[in-house]
């Protein structure tokens, strides 16, 4: 089936080709950037990748110091991704996940709530010790990145339409 195209007809299945091709180069710029800063990684670069770009989540296991939360940041700023981190501690409160509501006063005195997102709200998240959450609360971050779907006073612009999550696990 012909098409029009900047140079004349062209057929679907060229279009198809040279989009792939694109992505792929665009996909080898990404490593070759992440490679930079993360050193000897090159097989978890690639599949944190793919998880990425299939929108799924990734466990990522390693012993400390082999540069998981530099991975998950260097991500973030390579494909220009909102990249936040979660440290689940025991004393872990909602609002650390979720956000909270200030109340903002103007110069003319009004007063307004504002909300402040947390980091569940990125695009790429790190669930830093997610092991040590409880039950109940993994699994709700777990879903909020799955179904970009959360019980904050947000509005839903603020939401992406989907995140990805990354929890390190320590060997």
């Amino acid at each position: 089936m012909p098409v029009a195209g900047g140079d004349g007809l062209e057929k679907l299945e060229d279009m198809i080709v040279r989009a792939a091709e694109t992505t792929a180069d665009h996909v080898r710029a990404a490593k070759a950037a992440i490679g930079m800063v993360i050193f000897g990684q090159d097989k978890v670069v690639e599949q944190t990748l793919v998880t990425i770009l299939s929108g799924g989540h990734a466990l990522l296991l390693g012993v400390p110091g082999l540069a998981k939360t530099k991975l998950v940041d260097t991500l973030g700023t390579v494909l220009g991704l909102d990249a936040r981190r979660i440290q689940f501690t025991p004393d872990l409160m909602p609002s650390d996940i979720l956000g909270t509501e200030v109340l903002e006063e103007s110069q003319t005195g009004k007063r307004n709530f504002r909300f402040i997102s947390g980091p569940i709200f990125a695009q790429l998240l790190m669930a830093d010790e997610i092991n040590r959450a409880s039950r109940a609360r993994s699994r709700r971050c777990y879903r909020r990145c799955r179904n970009s779907t959360s019980l904050s006073p947000a509005p839903a612009t603020i939401c992406p339409s989907r995140s990805t999550c990354l929890p390190p696990k320590t060997r």
